[in-house]
């Protein structure tokens, strides 16, 4: 897939873009460049290959560097509710916006 100048002023007029001469030309030249990219990643035949359902599936030997999940700050919920101004069962209370 090759995108045109006419396709990125289209773009640029759908997304309320107010692209100069130059501008046009370097994003069309980006958005080219990314989908020759996705054409080689569809060219590589993956026939057979399993689906990762997880990236670090395939790193058995790898430890991940993660802290210990441990308590390092005291509980001072009703310090910082003190000042809402309405708090109920330990939550905020906000006004409702979506109805």
């Amino acid at each position: 897939m090759s995108l045109t100048p006419n396709d990125i002023g289209r773009i640029a007029q759908l997304a309320r873009l107010d692209l100069d001469a130059a501008q046009r030309e370097r994003l069309l030249g980006q958005l080219n460049g990314f989908f020759a990219i996705v054409e080689q990643m569809n060219a590589v035949d993956t026939t057979g290959v399993e689906p990762l359902a997880h990236p670090t599936a395939v790193m058995q030997d790898v430890a991940l560097r993660l802290r210990p999940d441990q308590v390092s700050e005291p509980d001072q919920r009703e310090a910082n509710q003190r000042s809402a101004p309405a708090v109920e069962r330990g939550l905020f209370l906000v006004p409702k916006v979506i109805e």
